[in-house]
């Protein structure tokens, strides 16, 4: 059952293509036309729809830009619906509505559900939706990392159990090999690091600061500078608040204060108020005599001493050599040698890490060459089925005696893991280099396909594997273009039956130049143009009855009316529906 139809596109102002519909169905649909007619720019739309390069060239001379609008059918719940409304799409009833123009300028944009979104989002929903197969396509099977893709695909969780947990240990073994070339290449560097820190930290000890050490230092510093200034304006203000001894008849702060309390004593009885102010000037006393008896502490106490002076500077200038270069004052000094002690416990450590490091290296390489070995052991069965699958499809598309194959083979290297015993390369894939080889025909070597297949042979080699996909993953719709390149004959035949029999499992779209093929669709779409050289809204349209016949006849014969072209499209048509 089909999960997804591409049900429309409008393309405007695309390549030759002014303003077409192009209305699809489940099922096989055959894009017809003559060279030239734009019967590609359907391939290309679509493939802007599912997030392709955007190319300013695409955009029709004198448009401003070009768009492309596609309607797809996706049933609830589906990856592609789920990924969507992640994104703020909408659907319309079940559809999903995509959008993506380009301007003349180069630039792009692409909406999904009625939503702004990146292109990269459509590319991430082809995945689900479409596979797309044309000549560039073809040429990139030719790759050996995309045929080794296409074994993975088809072995599924024999390949991806194996593959997800070697791909784990893969990173895990890049980040560790890293780190140990980042210590061990700057070894040196750290070294020299440690010994600064070292010396730094060495310095800093034969001193012994204190935090907040070099304010109370100033401070002493200051008052033993100024001691005799200090001493004699003590003295002073003590015998102004006290008396002078050597004075008996000079007046104090303390006598006036005690004389105004006794005149108020004798009459506080009579006035609260003034019994208030009374207390307040007790109150004075007792201060004044507090003061008077820290000033003379004070003087008492005060050391002039000119060797504790030169001590107290002697301690400054140890601890300025620190501020100097570990911090402001000795609170920073003190914070940079708590890191700096940290860090050399690091650096340190250094020996001890590599050691680690080097253990966890080793058991990860033992451990990749454990999972390489499942790995590989996986791809070789998945390639035998695989091959013979592809095989049998080829017999049925006019290659009966073709053979396809897997070459599944390993590189030597001396820095690489162990396998069966063998050092060999590794990636993050695995160490299998995999290569699909054909051979053509009875007595025929097998050989790399890049060499050793036709691009008529390519094309049948291309179908055959999505049919073999179709049974095992399939993609909602897939999308051929000139999938018959090369081809006649009965093998067009053969194609056109083949490609009918996959549209009973999903929705198939092919652009062919082959009345065999088209003969073969469930509906046929005809793209013309007019006069001026463009497809506009009616250049687009479905055949069906008499016009299809003549498209066929067209095909066949390059003359729609004659009566031996359109003999042979009717038997066309009706070999085909015999064989649905």
């Amino acid at each position: 059952m089909v999960v997804s139809v591409l049900e429309e596109m409008r393309i405007r102002s695309l390549g030759v293509i002014d303003d077409a519909v192009v209305e699809l169905s489940p099922g096989f649909t055959a894009v017809t036309g003559e060279t030239g007619a734009g019967k590609t720019m359907v391939v290309t739309s679509l493939g802007l729809l599912l997030g392709g390069r955007a190319d300013a060239a695409l955009v029709r001379i004198g448009a401003r830009n070009a768009v492309v609008e596609g309607r797809i059918a996706v049933p609830e719940g589906s990856p592609a619906v789920v990924r969507a409304e992640e994104a703020g799409a909408e659907l319309d009833e079940g559809t999903l509505l995509v959008s993506r123009t380009v301007s003349a300028e180069g630039r792009s944009r692409a909406h999904l559900g009625g939503r702004s979104v990146p292109v990269g989002l459509l590319a991430e929903l082809a995945d689900d939706l479409v596979a797309v197969h044309g000549q560039s396509d073809q040429q990139g099977l030719l790759k050996l990392s995309r045929q080794r893709q296409a074994l993975d695909r088809y072995a599924g969780y024999a390949v991806a159990v194996p593959l997800g947990k070697y791909a784990e240990a893969y990173k895990r073994l890049r980040a560790v090999t890293s780190e140990l070339e980042e210590i061990t290449t700057r070894a040196r560097e750290r070294a020299q690091e440690a010994d600064m820190l070292r010396f730094g930290l060495e310095e800093i000890a034969a001193v012994e600061p204190r935090a907040g050490e070099d304010t109370e230092l100033a401070e002493e510093a200051e008052r033993l500078g100024h001691a005799e200034a200090l001493a004699s304006a003590a003295a002073v203000a003590h015998a102004a608040l006290a008396g002078n001894p050597e004075d008996p008849e000079g007046v104090d702060a303390g006598t006036l204060v005690a004389g105004a309390q006794r005149a108020l004593e004798a009459v506080r009885a009579h006035d609260p108020a003034l019994a208030a102010l009374t207390d307040r000037i007790g109150e004075v006393g007792i201060l004044l005599s507090d003061v008077a008896g820290e000033l003379a502490g004070y003087a008492d106490d005060l050391d002039a001493d000119p060797l504790r002076l030169a001590a107290v500077e002697e301690r400054r200038a140890a601890l300025n050599a620190l501020t100097r270069k570990y911090g402001e004052n000795v609170t920073e000094v003190l914070a940079w040698a708590e890191r700096s002690a940290a860090r050399l416990t690091e650096l340190e450590g250094d020996d001890e890490r590599i050691g680690e490091l080097t253990a966890e290296r080793d058991a990860l390489r033992a451990e990749l060459g454990a999972l390489a070995q499942e790995l590989s052991e996986a791809r070789a069965e998945a390639a035998e089925r695989f091959a013979a699958a592809v095989t049998e499809e080829l017999a049925s598309l006019a290659m009966p005696h073709a053979r396809v194959s897997f070459d599944i083979r390993q590189t030597e290297d001396p820095e690489g893991v162990e396998v069966n015993g063998r050092t060999v390369t590794y990636g993050p894939s695995g160490v299998d280099e995999v290569e699909l080889l054909l051979a053509p025909h009875p007595g025929a070597p097998p050989r790399p396909i890049a060499k050793g297949a036709s691009g008529g042979e390519l094309s049948r080699v291309m179908l055959a594997v999505e049919v073999v996909f179709a049974g095992t993953d399939p993609v909602p719709t897939y999308l051929f273009d000139e999938v018959d390149a090369g081809v006649g004959g009965k093998a067009a035949v053969e194609i056109g039956r083949r490609l009918a029999r996959l549209a009973k499992k999903a929705q198939v779209v092919v652009v062919t130049h082959l009345p065999q093929v088209a003969a073969f669709a469930d509906r046929q779409l005809l793209v013309e143009k007019t006069d001026d050289g463009s497809v506009t809204r009616s250049g687009v349209k479905v055949l069906e009855g008499e016009d299809r016949v003549r498209e066929l006849s067209r095909m066949l014969a390059g003359q729609e009316d004659s009566e031996t072209a359109r003999a042979h499209a009717e038997e066309l048509l009706a070999a085909a529906r015999a064989d649905a």
